[in-house]
């Protein structure tokens, strides 16, 4: 349902919930009384505000991300929960990082998981908890977020990368293992945008060459990986020896800010994130290794324990919203323009933290969308073997042809629990007025 107010304020009263809203046409405000428990699948009060008519719907703003129905759903749980840190006071490191933890782990098919500050400080932990050093080298894919690079870098190794699949935008398994050479010490798989890379393959590979495996799924937390030459299906972050994960703000599960966790399932590797994340003193002030401040604050893992519990709901909303734009862009690929949908392999379970389309003359559908009132963005726009910070690697343009291609297409689409089908609607009808008068 597209909407003709945003919510501002909101209290509990009673059985009842009272909103307070603004409306985008008039300058009024607008009171709306409504009653409790409400659906989980929308926000709300999405069911009780007034849709637009057929002309507003035309002129209607769709997001690329927002969080403000979701806060608002939250606020009395995130508040509660707040208060509780506030009254015992300890703020690195209390009660709620550990109960995080001990959610995370299972979630993830891992016996253990380490709270930390970020994403990226999971894959530089990750890497220091292996040995990872200057002139060491790490393969891993050209066609992802920079940190998975840029962790390899800070520590002095070498990011050695191969090229992707072009129907699930992971690294392709066949170009890892030419790549090997007497340096490499582990293969960096990422688990882009939600569907986990082809595992088999890589877990066979470091096997028989004796090298690591850390899983980047800094976009795939609750992710499965299911062949189907393989009963049972797998989390990502718990298949290689160490995994690592992101609840930046716009992950499925994201905090108030930054913060990360490494899973694993190794008791020795555990360990050693642990110390490494706090300067690697065990006791205090005695030091076994050199580590980083990178502990996960209290307040962010006490508001993550408040929206795990409503993880799985969101990602089946995602998950839907993926289907539809699939069946709503059908008539789009039948007429032949170029557009080509994200493929789910196998049997895996796709958990969509992004929605991302191949599309012919990007830059300019991006361009019309944004005219349109239409959110999108071009993750990712340059593949990492091209940024000015290698060119001292000598790669070249045409070195990754796949991820040159998918970098000059890739467009995201608003993907989120609380899209309404009107705004896909809005989404798919800009997309195909662009095709069709070019």
């Amino acid at each position: 349902m597209a909407l003709a107010t945003e919510p501002m304020f909101s209290w509990n009263l009673g059985l009842t919930r009272i909103i307070l809203t603004a409306s985008r046409l008039t300058p009024s405000l607008i009171f709306y009384i409504i009653p409790l428990p409400v659906s989980l699948d929308y926000p709300f009060f999405l069911s009780y505000l007034h849709p637009l008519n057929e002309r507003e719907k035309l002129k209607a703003k769709v997001p690329f991300f927002d969080l403000t129905h979701q806060f608002l759903f939250l606020k009395e749980e995130i508040q509660s929960a707040l208060d509780e840190v506030y009254k015992t006071q300890q703020f690195i490191l209390g009660p709620p990082v550990q109960a995080l933890e001990q959610a995370i782990a299972p979630y993830c098919q891992t016996r253990y998981a380490v709270g930390v500050a970020s994403g990226s400080d999971a894959l530089l932990l990750s890497l220091m908890a292996i040995g990872i050093g200057p002139g060491d080298e790490v393969i891993l894919p050209p066609f992802t977020f920079f940190a998975t690079a840029g962790s390899v870098s800070r520590l002095g190794a070498i990011p050695v990368f191969a090229d992707i699949d072009p129907e699930t935008y992971n690294i392709d398994p066949a170009g890892i293992e030419e790549r090997i050479t007497s340096k490499t010490k582990t293969i960096l798989p990422v688990h882009l945008f939600g569907q986990c890379a082809e595992m088999d393959p890589i877990l066979q590979i470091s096997k028989k060459r004796g090298i690591h495996v850390i899983e980047d799924a800094a976009q795939a937390l609750g992710a499965e990986y299911k062949p189907r030459s393989h009963p049972d299906s797998r989390r990502a972050g718990g298949m290689g020896d160490l995994g690592c994960l992101s609840f930046y703000p716009t992950k499925n599960l994201g905090a108030f800010g930054d913060a990360g966790m490494v899973v694993t399932n190794d008791p020795d590797l555990s360990e050693k994130v642990r110390l490494l994340r706090a300067h690697g003193s065990q006791p205090k002030y005695y030091h076994k290794w050199i580590g980083i401040n990178s502990r996960l604050d209290t307040l962010q893992a006490a508001i993550l324990l408040v929206k795990f519990k409503y993880l799985e709901k969101w990602t089946e909303a995602r998950q839907k919203r993926a289907t539809r734009y699939q069946e709503l862009l059908q008539e789009l690929i039948r007429s032949g323009v170029g557009l080509r949908l994200p493929g789910i392999q196998y049997k895996n379970r796709h958990i969509f933290n992004q929605y991302v389309i191949r599309a012919p003359k990007r830059d300019r559908l991006r361009k019309f969308l944004t005219e349109e009132g239409i959110g999108t963005d071009i993750y990712y726009p340059l593949p990492l073997h091209l940024q000015e910070c290698y060119s001292s690697l000598k790669y070249r343009l045409g070195d990754f042809p796949v991820s040159e291609q998918v970098a000059r297409e890739a467009l995201a689409l608003p993907i989120y629990p609380e899209l309404t089908e009107e705004q896909q609607d809005r989404v798919v009808d800009r997309i195909s007025a662009f095709y069709r008068k070019k």
